[in-house]
């Protein structure tokens, strides 16, 4: 998993401090480390990447390519590429993946549900448990 994370630069920041009302929207690498109120979006689609660290909260939707989540998410996940869950990852709601690595400790409450393409085709899902002293 650290050498898939590499390869993803952060380009923006919201800080622990930080508290946003409102759609993001963003491109590139983004971290959050504050609150989001409002649904979490790649532009253009399938190319984001989203970390939100161990002190970030986002409530709303989130649609990206990969995510790496630490912190807590209460509204639906729709990740087309990785969703990676961090020992004090908390989701509260569905997750759409295509691969899917979850560290001991993470909390999904809602459906793991496998990436469908646009034809409505289900993917076959790659699950990957991780142990807690593999990081």
């Amino acid at each position: 998993m650290a050498s898939e994370k590499r390869h993803n630069f952060i380009d923006s920041i919201i800080g622990g401090a930080c508290t946003i009302h409102g759609v993001v929207k963003f491109s590139g690498g983004l971290r959050v480390d504050g609150r989001i109120f409002g649904n979490v979006e790649e532009e253009p689609a399938g190319s984001g990447y989203l970390h939100l660290s161990s002190r970030g909260r986002i409530e709303g939707d989130v649609r990206v390519a990969h995510i790496v989540v630490g912190g807590e998410i209460i509204g639906n996940l729709h990740a087309a590429v990785m969703v990676e869950l961090q020992p004090r990852a908390r989701i509260t709601g569905d997750v759409h993946y295509s691969a899917l690595a979850m560290q001991a400790g993470a909390a999904v409450t809602g459906k793991l549900s496998p990436w469908a393409d646009p034809a409505g085709q289900r993917q076959q899902p790659l699950l990957k448990l991780a142990r807690a002293d593999a990081a």
